[in-house]
């Protein structure tokens, strides 16, 4: 195998954690989102002759992962909506930890956002995509992207009715509990 096959096989399996993670953002389901990955993966290795070594190989399989999406999404017609999640909750129980239901709702409103708006929010917020690798992706303007991406958090920030830095960690019942039990 040739160095340059070697380093392109390198940076690809370096980009699968946040290529994994992207994927669960955008679909929700373990299953779904390996299978989206492998996917890419798979047209990613089949198109390696069009990627450009020294270019940002974790956009261009974000870019991939993303059309490929779109594709599947347009093949299957339609989705089945479950915007008040009661299907979801249907099928999952509630987490007694704190963390766990904070993180379940802040999913929650992450899935009320448009779906350019959680896109663009992800990719930035979560990946660690700057805003013109973000642009890049989306194939949009970065103005627009950084539109998006503060529409976002205003959204999330209503949603959520988080007003300031007292509305993060545990409420008013359990603080006193859980700031015992970390006391020596």
């Amino acid at each position: 195998m040739s160095s340059e096959k070697n380093d392109f096989k390198r940076e690809m399996l370096a980009a699968l954690p946040s290529l994994r993670a992207f994927a669960m953002s955008l679909i929700g389901r373990h299953d779904r989102a390996d299978d989206l990955v492998q996917d890419t993966i798979m047209k990613a290795w089949a198109k390696q002759d069009h990627f450009e070594m020294g270019t940002n190989m974790k956009a261009w399989l974000f870019t991939i992962l993303r059309n490929e999406l779109y594709s599947q999404m347009r093949k299957r017609g339609r989705e089945v909506q479950d915007s008040d999640g009661h299907f979801t909750e249907s099928l999952a129980h509630h987490p007694e930890q704190y963390g766990s239901l904070d993180l379940q709702d802040f999913r929650k409103a992450l899935e009320m956002l448009p779906p350019d708006q959680r896109e663009a929010i992800i990719l930035v917020g979560a990946s660690g995509f700057s805003y013109e690798e973000a642009a890049t992706i989306c194939g949009c303007a970065l103005g627009t992207i950084k539109s998006r991406v503060n529409r976002a958090r205003q959204r999330l920030q209503d949603i959520l009715q988080v007003k300031g830095e007292n509305d993060y960690g545990p409420d008013e019942t359990s603080a006193p509990i859980t700031s015992r039990a970390f006391v020596s």
